[in-house]
């Protein structure tokens, strides 16, 4: 096992794998920008490194800098978090050329995955359902007006290198598609330096599913059931939970054994995530992440599974502790992301933080890195904190949630938990009658009161 690892990121993700490695008597390094000086996973660490100035590009996307910082306090592993650099082949490879090991997938298997033509292309032969649409990346009005004609519009353009929403087109006409074609590539060669793209079939009112995986070197792969992340603005997740509302137990297990056979055939390692759009009881396959997601805790709620543990071990080497038949799945797990934002125009509010205090009791999970005085720096994403709660059934969940959030104190700033109260409180929410589209229609609604 490691004897000391090194968490490459910030926030409440640095907190979550230093307080997992400290529960398995491994060592942390945390590396930190000169704006997170005062963070609580660099107070908590046992050794920690400034890295560079707050810009990301000079401090947590500073590959040099990280290895230096592991090299000089004598870190084995590193640890990635999500977002940053958690999803870059280069960095695996740079980790293994120094003999370091990546608590991830390997390099090849990220680099795959990261290409969105590739990886559709990829898991569509393990047996995985993708959307229609075309079968690579399209290049000229002619080859796109060609594909939309052949699966029918409404359809959307994605940038094959993207993520987090951006590098996205809807096109409801056939008059408006050379205008959004180039429109997309522009945006793509911006965000990623990349302007390839791709045309999939545009579904109208569609849940996001995703599966939990993990496998390990020895050629186990098990999944950890599916959280629906319909809930969201601007393709960026807001609310998740798990089990899906809409997800019966025979469509769970069914589905649940494809992602997993196909990842154990495909040899994957680490924690994974396969997304898809869920339609008329149909799945179609977006994109896999190769990492730890944001919203994990849901899953360890309903199944009492420590996926970061679990992580750690692989990466050493270990077998995975559990086989598919130990994984049961036991009520119900809801997750609000806590942004420093404007509840309804989502407007940044990094500031001092004056009074502060997160709800608890049972099965209440905050995960935050925030504390009263913490100031809340502007270079980072907005999400300051993730309120997790479980019961024994979706209705008491989301009683304890609306308890949670009426606890929740979170004073000198503006935050989001506002809109997690409208949610909580909206009859479709409850009755678990929503889509991918459903959030920002209800935010249309306040927004033009405003």
């Amino acid at each position: 096992m490691f004897k000391k690892v090194l968490i490459a990121n910030r926030g409440e993700i640095a907190l979550r794998i230093h307080r997992a490695c400290q529960e398995m008597r491994i060592k942390t390094v945390a590396v930190h920008s000169t704006a997170d000086a005062d963070a609580m996973h660099v107070r908590l660490a046992d050794e920690s490194v400034c890295i560079g100035p707050p810009a990301s590009k000079d401090s947590y996307l500073n590959i040099p800098a990280i290895i230096s910082a592991a090299e000089i306090t004598g870190a084995d592993a590193i640890h990635p978090g999500y977002g940053f650099l958690s999803e870059n082949a280069q960095f695996a490879d740079v980790i293994a050329e120094h003999g370091l090991a990546f608590i991830g997938p390997t390099a090849d298997h990220i680099r795959m995955m990261g290409d969105k033509i590739t990886a559709k292309e990829t898991v569509k032969k393990l047996g995985i359902p993708v959307v229609p649409g075309s079968d690579g990346g399209v290049t000229d009005d002619d080859t796109a007006r060609a594909v939309c004609e052949k699966i029918g519009y409404p359809v959307i353009i994605k940038a094959a290198a993207g993520g987090g929403g951006r590098g996205m087109q809807v096109v409801k006409r056939a008059e408006d598609l050379p205008t959004l074609l180039n429109q997309c590539r522009t945006e793509s060669k911006a965000a990623f330096g990349d302007d390839a793209v791709y045309i999939e079939k545009y579904l109208d009112e569609p849940r996001h599913i995703e599966f939990q995986i993990i496998g390990d070197k020895h050629g186990n792969c098990i999944h950890l059931g599916e959280r629906d992340c319909s809930l969201q603005r601007r393709h960026q997740k807001v609310l998740e939970e798990a089990p899906s509302p809409v997800i019966d137990t025979e469509t769970r297990e069914h589905m649940g054994g494809v992602v997993s056979k196909a990842m154990a055939d495909f040899g994957y390692e680490g924690a994974g995530t396969i997304e898809f759009l869920y339609e008329k009881g149909e799945f179609y396959f977006i994109e896999m992440n190769t990492r730890l997601q944001v919203e994990h805790p849901v899953t360890e709620m309903i199944t009492g599974i420590d996926l970061v543990r679990e992580q750690i071990r692989v990466a050493a080497g270990k077998k995975l502790h559990y086989t598919q038949d130990m994984v049961k799945f036991y009520g119900h797990a809801i997750e609000c992301r806590i942004n420093a934002e404007h509840p309804f125009n989502f407007t940044p509010s990094p500031g001092t933080v004056g009074s502060y205090h997160p709800p608890g009791g049972l099965n209440v999970r905050c995960d935050s890195g925030v504390y009263s005085g913490y100031s809340i720096p502007p270079y980072y994403d907005s999400m300051i904190a993730k309120l997790i709660v479980s019961g024994h059934t979706r209705d008491g969940c989301m009683m304890r949630l609306d308890r949670s959030l009426k606890e929740y104190v979170i004073d000198g700033i503006t935050t989001t938990l506002p809109l997690h109260m409208e949610i909580v409180h909206n009859k479709e929410f409850q009755a678990g009658d929503y889509d991918i589209h459903w959030l920002e229609k209800l935010l249309e609604n306040y927004q033009s009161e405003e």
